[in-house]
């Protein structure tokens, strides 16, 4: 099954664990990374995704997470693709979705991508039947239920 994780996504486990949502998030998101890395998902990557991750402005992180798309990433939605991802991104985008987010969940949805998965919580209201967006908590407990 191929997946997509967002940027949110990546930087969760850098994020202040005293919370106890993002806490659980992040243990979830690195669950989600350990099934990857064990094969079990296919990961899918984007030129959204690199942009945004080139734009971080941790080198210890930004290196990290790079690391970690290119040894597991299965399936890539280049700047090629543009010409196709830019006008479904747009139709979103006119849903109320923010422009990276959008172009995110175009990417995703292009790629073939089950589910995206995000922190985001005003991305996670969007909804369309051509992807499941899900946070990385409901996400391993769908997944620990099949």
């Amino acid at each position: 099954m191929r997946i997509y994780l967002d940027m949110c996504c990546y930087n969760r486990p850098y994020d202040d664990p005293s919370q106890l949502k993002v806490n659980l998030e992040a243990q979830a998101k690195l669950h989600i990374q350990k099934w990857i890395a064990e094969g079990r998902y296919d990961l899918i990557g984007s030129y959204t995704l690199d942009y945004e991750v080139s734009r971080n402005p941790f080198p210890m992180r930004r290196a990290s997470i790079t690391a970690f798309i290119e040894a597991n990433m299965k399936g890539y939605v280049g700047v090629e693709r543009d010409g196709v991802v830019a006008p479904m991104a747009a139709e979103i985008m006119a849903t109320g979705v923010k422009e990276k987010d959008a172009f995110h969940t175009a990417s995703a949805i292009y790629a073939g991508c089950a589910y995206l998965i995000s922190t985001d919580a005003r991305l996670l209201k969007y909804r369309d039947p051509r992807i499941k967006l899900v946070d990385p908590i409901a996400f391993v407990s769908e997944m620990e239920g099949e």
